[in-house]
């Protein structure tokens, strides 16, 4: 006959740190899932993002620090860093916010003339953002944000195949459109208009890399060989 051992007092207080830490881990998950839809996390980070932006009309990214930030949004830096890391998690947090916004205004119009256009105003309108975002230690996650969600979106459409495998169209198209946009962001204001620089993206990637499978190009006829 098997008989149940009773644990001893000590064995039981064994198990009580590895059920504590559990319970704190749970408990530390719901925090940091409940904390982005906080209302004081929201007003802090739109803070902290209005912030940023009067500063870059100063000064660029690089010399801005975490104290500045904090002091024009009127908190302190203990609550900077509730929020972010460092200068950088908080500067990639936006990146990944503008591409989104960047997706959700051009989407309507796919790889078309009007979604460049569309995807250029909005870029002009947040130049100084922009400009910082792709010039100042960002532009390597707004790649990985615009790769991964251009991803998903072409994942849901069923449109004409482009010549290109999928993934690799997708990544050339993302490709163009960033260092399109970094050029032009690099140049003064007035050089060229968001429908000059629509007009451009539309021929690189229509023109090249989102060309259907079933179009052929021309084919060039090799001059006759002297005799």
């Amino acid at each position: 006959m098997v008989t149940a051992t009773k644990a001893s007092p000590s064995a039981r207080r064994s198990t009580l740190p590895s059920k504590l830490s559990d319970t704190q881990s749970h408990s530390r998950g719901r925090s940091t899932s409940s904390r982005a839809s906080d209302p004081r996390h929201v007003r802090s980070a739109a803070a902290l993002r209005e912030a940023l932006l009067r500063l870059l009309e100063l000064k660029s990214f690089d010399e801005i620090t975490v104290r500045e930030i904090s002091t024009e949004a009127g908190i302190n830096n203990a609550t900077f860093f509730r929020h972010y890391a460092d200068k950088k998690s908080f500067f990639d947090r936006i990146a990944t916010e503008e591409i989104d916004r960047l997706v959700a205004v051009s989407l309507p119009f796919g790889h078309s003339l009007d979604g460049y256009i569309v995807l250029c105003e909005y870029v002009a309108r947040n130049r100084t953002l922009w400009t910082a975002l792709l010039t100042g230690g960002a532009g390597a996650a707004m790649r990985e944000r615009y790769i991964r969600v251009s991803r998903e979106v072409a994942s849901k459409y069923d449109g004409v195949k482009s010549w290109l495998p999928h993934d690799l169209s997708v990544i050339c198209s993302t490709a163009l459109i960033v260092e399109t946009l970094s050029w032009w962001l690099s140049l003064p204001a007035d050089d060229h208009s968001p429908k000059e620089i629509a007009t451009i993206l539309d021929g690189l990637v229509n023109g090249s890399v989102a060309r259907p499978a079933t179009e052929r190009r021309p084919r060039t006829r090799k001059p006759p060989r002297p005799t």
